[in-house]
């Protein structure tokens, strides 16, 4: 298959349009604690969605990992597991800071590490980066949406500046910026680790393809590996949430508010397309990194912008914005339009890398 940046771009707006939106409907679920919702939804994003996709798409599932050596799918497993611990806090994060200045902060840090960190990591940052002219077009693309995302960041400071403690609470019902900083510091870093993990699961993506598995599809079974390491460290916590906190009777029976029923039904529902919405992120991602060329690994910083766009959207649509200054809001949509532009300038380096020698020859003398 012959790579496609463009298309690769465009696969990766979808991934992050599911990422920035897969909360919504958890903001629906009444009567449940986050732990029981969370670990709700998380069994369609980490057990049923990848399974069932991977089994359809790829070429003898079951195959491909048993032939996969030991060595492999504990590393992509041991990432896994890592990375939950980021995507553990990262929904302590959307409690305490919302969906605009929670994305921009974890997602930053995760931009910067996912990316640069696997050619780091196996030497070849100046040689695949700093050497060429496409690699340093990514390199530029990788620093402009830093500083998009810092620019968000920034909004979103001067958002909690100016609003009062009953706006916050009115749209972020659990508000709290330092705790919700820190942990969303430490969400940011553990979360590359999803990076690393596919990175390790190179050799999955060869056996898969021997079993013929179409290039578009091959990442669908290293998914599978990365999730179940994930599900393990999402489920301990939010079983042991569910002890503490006594909320596991949630999961089959309801008491809610004012002696009335809990819609059981209703909340597995709004879990069900929680989950399988924040799983097509990846899905998404897969897609797009098969098309990006020999600079896949620039596909993490196409993925973190895209989200922070469309969580942004999210959360002007859902009014976290309510209340501030023109200024904030200015910021805001300056951060949204740097991101974008972005995407653009990380597709256009890994065109270039891809690009008919002509192309890349005169690119090269500029």
């Amino acid at each position: 298959m012959t790579p496609n940046p463009p298309l690769g771009v465009v696969f990766h707006w979808l991934g992050g349009l599911a990422a920035g939106s897969f909360y919504v409907p958890y903001r629906k679920v009444k009567d449940w604690s986050w732990e029981t919702y969370w670990l709700a939804g998380g069994v369609f994003s980490w057990i049923i969605a990848p399974s069932v996709l991977a089994l359809l798409l790829s070429g003898d599932l079951a195959a491909t990992l048993r032939e996969t050596p030991a060595r492999t799918l504990g590393w992509v497993f041991l990432f896994g597991v890592l990375w939950g611990f980021g995507g553990l806090t990262f929904g302590l994060t959307m409690r305490y800071l919302g969906m605009s200045l929670g994305m921009a902060v974890v997602m930053g840090l995760c931009a910067a590490f996912g990316t640069l960190m696997p050619p780091a990591f196996a030497g070849e940052f100046a040689a695949r980066l700093w050497d060429t002219h496409s690699g340093r077009m990514i390199l530029l693309g990788v620093g402009v949406c830093l500083a998009g995302i810092a620019i968000a960041g920034f909004a979103g400071t001067s958002k909690e500046a100016e609003m009062s403690p009953e706006q916050k609470t009115e749209v972020i019902r659990e508000f709290n910026f330092r705790k919700g900083l820190l942990v969303a510091i430490f969400s940011g870093v553990m979360s590359a680790c999803f990076s690393y993990g596919l990175t390790a699961g190179e050799p999955i993506r060869r056996i898969t393809t021997a079993h013929g598995t179409p290039p578009l599809w091959q990442g669908l079974p290293v998914l599978v590996v990365i999730l179940l390491g994930g599900l393990l460290t999402n489920g301990v916590w939010c079983i042991a949430l569910n002890i503490k906190n006594h909320t596991g009777y949630q999961y089959f029976r309801g008491e809610g508010k004012g002696g009335g029923r809990t819609p059981l039904a209703g909340n597995y529902l709004l879990c069900a397309l929680a989950g399988v919405t924040w799983y097509f992120q990846f899905f998404f991602y897969t897609m797009g990194e098969a098309q990006m060329g020999s600079y896949k690994f620039s596909s993490w910083t196409l993925q973190m912008a895209s989200i922070i766009i469309f969580s942004s959207l999210w959360g002007i649509a859902l009014r976290e914005w309510k209340g501030t200054s023109a200024r904030t809001r200015s910021l805001l949509a300056f951060s949204l339009a740097i991101l974008v532009a972005s995407t653009v300038i990380v597709g256009y380096g890994n065109y270039l890398a891809i690009a008919p020698p002509a192309v890349s020859a005169q690119a090269n003398r500029k």
